[in-house]
């Protein structure tokens, strides 16, 4: 009783930002958008802070800079890039079908949620290409430099060699390009921020596909929340699901099982997040995060925006 009171306590809060959401639906053609920022990030030198209706845009030829800080930018959609601290990143080309991201030192990780065709995201380091060929994890550092796949899966070309980096595989970007196996299952406080973000911008996304309605087509796209104060994903069709597990429902997908639940055929006690717990899909086998959630995800929710993604098994993470 109490979770199908949480997810249909989400249509008073559609009612109120709808509008607001679909006036502001619409990001620049882009990427490089700034959706979040913790602590003091530059922008071509100069201090920048993503906030509720001013998400500063990166474009080529910029870069930018974490201190003690850490940041997440949007490019294509479905594809966030989260930087890590001590951290410099350059932007080569902000075009869409056409994203090339530069690390010059520190470490970054991409979150991509949907199947790349192309090269629509490519990496770089010093002269390290890397395109992403499927949708999943990755992580790319400089010291030691070294790209680690988590899911998916990658192309790195370097002098003249070019070799696929598979699902739990690490390549040392020495010029070797001898890729190597590591534990996917083991992680670290950046690893696990850019979790409790997948997190956060998945909580978003269930009310915003309903705000947008059954009609939308816009394809995939980011919707701004105003409730949440960030963009998320929201997919053309279907339910895509982020490396991490949450899920992102296109507005026809969540207005279908809406529409079931409030006619009684689904029980929303058993589909994704309510207001005081989040469900991971059953099928991922990537982190072990598993214990109790203490993140800024878990109070959004339990402030009344409840979200939807069919499981059967829970949600963890570790404390931060």
């Amino acid at each position: 009783m109490k979770a199908a009171k949480s997810f249909l306590g989400c249509t008073a809060i559609l009612t109120v930002f709808s509008g607001a959401l679909l006036a502001q639906s619409a990001i620049s053609a882009k990427s490089g958008q700034i959706n979040y920022t913790e602590g003091k990030v530059l922008l071509d030198g100069k201090e920048v802070h993503a906030t509720d209706g001013l998400f500063p845009q990166m474009k080529t030829n910029q870069h930018l800079v974490t201190q003690d800080s850490r940041a997440e930018m949007l490019l294509s959609p479905g594809v966030m890039l989260r930087v890590g601290e001590n951290s410099t990143v350059n932007m080569l080309s902000d075009r869409l079908e056409d994203t090339r991201v530069e690390l010059a030192g520190g470490s970054i990780i991409v979150d991509d949620v949907v199947e790349v065709k192309g090269d629509s995201v490519t990496l770089v380091y010093k002269d390290a290409v890397i395109g992403l060929v499927k949708s999943g994890l990755y992580r790319l550092d400089s010291d030691p430099a070294q790209l680690r796949v988590y899911a998916g899966e990658a192309t790195v070309a370097q002098r003249g060699q070019t070799v696929t980096v598979r699902k739990a595989e690490l390549l040392p970007l020495n010029g070797s390009l001898v890729a190597e196996k590591f534990d996917p299952k083991t992680g670290d406080a950046l690893l696990r921020w850019a979790e409790r973000r997948s997190e956060y911008v998945a909580m978003a996304n269930p009310s915003t596909a309903q705000a947008a309605g059954n009609s939308y087509s816009g394809g995939n796209s980011w919707l701004y929340n105003p409730y949440f104060g960030s963009f998320t994903f929201v997919p053309g069709a279907g339910v895509l699901w982020s490396p991490f597990g949450y899920s992102y429902w296109s507005p026809s997908q969540v207005g279908y099982y809406y529409n079931n639940v409030q006619a009684g055929l689904f029980s929303p006690g058993t589909w994704g997040y309510t207001a005081d717990r989040a469900y991971r899909s059953s099928s991922y086998v990537g982190l072990p995060l598993n214990s109790s959630r203490a993140s800024t995800a878990g109070t959004a929710t339990s402030a009344g925006s409840s979200a939807v993604g069919h499981s059967s098994g829970a949600a963890g993470g570790t404390q931060r």
